[in-house]
């Protein structure tokens, strides 16, 4: 019997989790698909309560329907607990359950571009005080980090970090960034800042350690300024297409059953797609 998975949020078009799935099915000869379902918000809330009516054996959940997918699910792993977010859903013995993925994505992201990149690292810059950044902050905290440096524009959103995850996270003003980037090790931009259409990252690297990376969350553009200044000045750069690559391998294996790779073959098609958008660069 084909099984059918889909993403869901509003809007949904310009989703590639039906490439990345639809590629992995492919791969593997399953009998199954992966679809898009546009929710508006004032309709999330039934359509996740009759989730077992809706045909699917899962789903991923997007913005702005992340949080809505937490209150819905009937049990979450420990990850989307501590995040208060859920993007992704199954069905287990008739319960509606949750997990965030974002947290393996943005680790296994740098795990496979920089294996070595946690090793005696004491401290982090993290951009950005978001969901993207609590995803951010919690998966850095896992790895040991010792202190998470969170620079928001508006100090109370950053606060909100530290009084969530402990004194190991320490949140500063926007204007005093400069001074925490001196010897950097680990510079994370989880802001749309430099996103296509947005206005760029503006932000001096000088002070960073030789040996820093630089990453960005952002894949649209998949090089974005602030990576490229930052291979300018000669250091490692990961860019965020792997992130959104890695995060969505454990909902495919919970929904199909086999545990798919993310493979330099998905990302050229991945990167392909985005060419063929005008999203490149």
């Amino acid at each position: 019997m084909t099984r059918h998975a889909a993403v869901i949020g509003h809007p949904v078009a310009h989703s590639r989790s039906p490439l990345i799935h639809g590629y992995w099915l492919k791969q593997h000869g399953i009998d199954g698909d992966y679809g898009l379902r546009d929710v508006p918000p004032e309709r999330i809330e039934t359509f996740l309560a009759d989730f077992a009516g809706s045909g699917l054996v899962g789903a991923n959940v997007t913005v702005p329907h992340k949080e809505a997918a937490f209150r819905a699910a009937v049990e979450r792993d420990p990850v989307a607990q501590a995040l208060g977010a859920v993007n992704t859903l199954w069905l287990e013995d008739g319960r509606l359950c949750g997990a965030n993925t974002d947290v393996h994505g943005f680790l296994a992201n740098l795990d496979a571009a920089e294996p070595e990149w946690a090793r005696a690292l004491g401290e982090a810059v993290v951009l950005g005080a978001g969901g993207a950044s609590r995803a951010v902050v919690y998966g850095l905290l896992s790895r040991g980090i010792d202190r998470v440096v969170v620079a928001n524009r508006t100090r109370a959103r950053a606060e909100a970090l530290r009084d969530q995850f402990g004194p190991r996270v320490l949140p500063v003003d926007w204007r005093d960034l400069a001074s925490r980037l001196d010897g950097c090790r680990l510079l994370v931009n989880t802001t749309s800042l430099g996103m296509k259409g947005q206005p760029p990252l503006d932000i001096d690297l000088s002070a960073l350690s030789p040996d820093a990376l630089v990453t960005d969350i952002v894949y649209v553009p998949l090089e974005t300024p602030l990576l490229k200044v930052a291979k300018a000045r000669g250091l490692a750069t990961v860019d965020g297409l792997g992130m959104l690559l890695h995060q969505a391998v454990p909902g495919f294996e919970r929904w199909f059953g086999v545990r798919p790779e993310v493979t330099p073959e998905l990302r050229a098609l991945a990167i392909a797609d985005l060419a063929a958008k005008g999203q490149l660069t």
